[in-house]
């Protein structure tokens, strides 16, 4: 309540703020062809700015009468300074020049859903921009778990040793209490969440926003620990293509393709990208320690401009998948009455997506989409037949209300999953279940002063199963000078149950039981502190830190029992989840290198257990970093590694701390073809040289929890062609 009040206070206060009242109106080009260029940030140095839309036009509000100075940025091209008199109701025409090596961070954010830029919003946002996907795409083309899991406080838990199924986890959380969206919209809930990471390859991104801790005003339950946006790419102009093959020691192979275009009424996206992979017995005993895998995915996008305020766009997206773990000798077609253990998945999911966005007058932007999506798998293996399908939907409609130095975003939401058996499969202890939520949200943001700005929310919910929730949040961001910067900020989240939801560990779907009755949903309360120090230094050179504290407290938690007879029971703890630590990370940039160093301390703990209440495999200590270095314009050489300290397991020893490490070499030729050779897991450090990783015979094999790799060491060679690059 005290958050609640504080909230009603910052409204009621905001009120009396006096803000200015002028606007600047631009249409950004390239230079050199003319095209209009979308999302290029267009911003003051009290951090009023915009991005431009797809028609290259920006609106920057809250201006104040005089001269004021505006940087233009944008990946890929020149730094440019505008300046201007205010008053001015014309509409400019800004020309970027084309610059490859400019190397400055994405700052064009879907999440927020404001204006702000990246660097003065009140809410921490981490993007991983088209710099970072086309690298992803030449090293794993096949989805973003890697990258993922490069992100210092993310982890990549693999929670099936013959699927290779992995879920994100975020802070030491459970992979359930992470929300993955597909521009802004869940598909990858309950029972489709199977394999969502492992279906979403780099290439068809634009970026990836990540925020940790609580983020359920926007977007609803589900967002304890964080959220994952993916962000779709849109066409430019110009014709791109990008086609890339590779092939690796793992006995891998991926092939993908993008071609995107638009002129000034209509457009089009078109990702296809198929994958290959044989299972693989890696340390000899057996059995597969990489599943056999088929992939086809594909993700046509129509776009149509009926005029330079609207945009709407169609889309359609499947993946296709066939995979297969076990018994190297079932695999082979040679089974026998010892070697008979296997596990096949079938995959098949079709989403459906409409996206629609209008500015109303020169401010007002008003969205409507929605989607659906059918996720069904067959999951087959020696003993067991099980088919099941989910739908997913979400609609929403939200309004961005800039109004002078402030923005109002507002809106209402459906979202909801329905889970049904399918003919042909064997019984099942879990019914047919389905549910749904109805949502509305308001978030306000006041800058107070030209360099402070707090950020109010609210959102109630109404679940058809679970009742109703009412989710405040505040978040304040201050500059104190060029240098220096601190955020904190504060929200409630609720998970509502699923028995079908990720875990550490998975579980047979024929072993889980259905949910009892008087079970609740999770609650939980998340604050975040930190602080920004940046600096530009001689020649060029500049460096930034980010020190981030959190903490997060979770009632009612659902925690999973299994029974001596198998079946697996869920139920709410009397006691709380609670998880804190600090994120540290520093950004370099020396000439042409890129470093990045970041360590991250985590502390999670059970408190409804008397004893051993530590976070089964969560490592209180991680340190990563990175290296890329760029030679004569031709060649780039990146080195990584990571360093991951003990983890704790029930039941079990703890396991030992281990370092992973990588290089990496890309040669470009001309302007066409570009070449990567890449290591990972340099030194070949793996779960099973240091124990078996499954109890029992090889008919029946019990897995224990994965807390390392098993796949060894890996070395790919890609080839990327862009043949209609200028």
């Amino acid at each position: 309540m005290k958050l609640f009040s504080g909230i009603t206070f910052l409204l009621a206060f905001a009120s009396s703020i006096c803000s200015a009242q002028y606007s600047y109106k631009a249409v950004v080009k390239e230079e050199e062809s003319g095209k209009k260029l979308t999302g290029v940030i267009v911003a003051d140095k009290n951090g009023h700015g915009a991005a431009t839309n797809d028609s290259g036009f920006v609106l920057v509000t809250g201006l104040s009468e005089g001269i004021d100075t505006f940087t233009v940025s944008f990946i890929g091209y020149k730094t440019k300074t505008v300046v201007v008199h205010l008053p001015d109701p014309g509409e400019h025409v800004i020309l970027l020049d084309a610059d490859e090596s400019e190397m400055e961070d994405v700052i064009v954010v879907a999440s927020i859903r404001t204006n702000d830029r990246i660097e003065n919003s009140p809410v921490k946002v981490e993007v991983l921009g088209a710099e970072e996907m086309a690298e992803e795409n030449a090293i794993k083309p096949a989805n973003i778990a890697s990258i993922l899991g490069d992100i210092s406080g993310v982890q990549m838990q693999q929670s099936d040793a013959i699927s290779g199924n992995t879920n994100v986890r975020i802070q030491g959380l459970n992979g359930k209490y992470t929300q993955i969206l597909r521009d802004g919209m869940p598909l990858y809930e309950g029972f489709s969440g199977g394999f969502g990471v492992l279906q979403v390859p780099p290439m068809d991104l634009r970026q990836i926003e990540l925020i940790k801790g609580s983020s359920s005003t926007l977007y609803g339950g589900g967002a304890i620990a964080g959220l994952v946006n993916l962000i779709s790419k849109r066409p430019t102009e110009t014709l791109e293509g990008i086609f890339t093959v590779n092939a690796t020691t793992l006995q891998e192979q991926n092939v993908n393709a993008y071609v995107a275009k638009r002129n000034e009424d209509f457009g089009f996206t078109i990702f296809a990208g198929y994958n290959h992979q044989n299972a693989v017995d890696v340390n000899s005993d057996g059995l597969s320690d990489v599943p056999q895998l088929n992939t086809f995915m594909v993700h046509p996008r129509l776009f149509w401009y009926p005029n330079a305020k609207t945009t709407l766009i169609v889309g359609y997206s499947g993946a296709f998948e066939k995979r297969m773990g076990g018994d190297l000798q079932v695999i082979n077609h040679f089974p026998d009455s010892i070697h008979k253990f296997y596990e096949k998945d079938v995959t098949n999911r079709n989403t459906g997506e409409l996206i629609f966005e209008r500015t109303l007058g020169e401010e007002v932007k008003l969205t409507v989409k929605g989607s659906a999506s059918s996720f069904n798998r067959t999951i087959e293996t020696n003993t067991d037949l099980v088919k099941g399908n989910q739908l997913n939907y979400y609609g929403e409609a939200s309004v961005l209300i800039p109004h002078k130095r402030n923005n109002l975003v507002a809106g209402i939401n459906v979202t909801g999953d329905n889970f049904k058996k399918l003919p042909g499969s064997d019984s099942i202890a879990l019914n047919n279940f389905g549910n749904s939520t109805i949502g509305a949200f308001a978030q306000y943001s006041w800058h107070l002063f030209e360099s402070s700005t707090i950020e109010a929310g609210i959102r109630g919910d109404h679940t058809n199963l679970w009742g109703d929730a009412v989710l405040p949040r505040i978040a304040l961001f201050h500059r104190f000078n060029s240098t220096w910067a601190v955020r904190a900020g504060a929200g409630l989240g609720y998970k509502t149950p699923n028995a079908l939801e990720p875990q550490t560990i998975d579980y047979p779907i024929k072993d889980i039981q259905e949910l009892p009755g008087g079970i609740k949903s999770e609650k939980s309360v998340g604050y975040n502190l930190e602080g920004n120090f940046k600096k530009q230094l001689d020649e060029g050179a500049k460096i930034f830190v980010n020190q981030a504290f959190f903490y997060t407290e979770i009632t009612d938690p659902i925690i999973s029992n299994r029974l001596p007879n198998g079946q697996v029971l869920f139920g709410n703890a009397s006691g709380t989840v609670t998880t804190m630590g600090f994120d540290t990370y520093v950004k370099m940039t020396v000439k042409k290198t890129e470093i990045y160093i970041g360590y991250t301390y985590t502390d999670a703990e059970r408190k409804y257990l008397r004893d051993n209440q530590f976070m089964p495999l969560t490592p209180q200590n991680r340190f990563a970093f990175t290296a890329v270095r760029e030679f004569a314009e031709k060649w780039r050489i990146g080195l990584e590694g990571s360093w991951v300290g003990q983890q704790t397991r029930d039941g079990d020893n703890n396991t030992p701390s281990w370092f992973f490490s990588a290089v990496m070499i890309e040669r470009k030729f001309g302007k066409i073809i570009t070449a990567v050779l890449n290591v990972e897991n340099l030194f070949d450090y793996r779960q099973t040289r240091q124990e078996q990783i499954y109890t029992g015979s090889i008919s029946n094999p019990e897995f224990k929890p994965l807390w390392a790799p098993i796949d060894g060491r890996v070395i790919n060679l890609s080839f990327r062609f862009t043949p209609f690059k200028k």
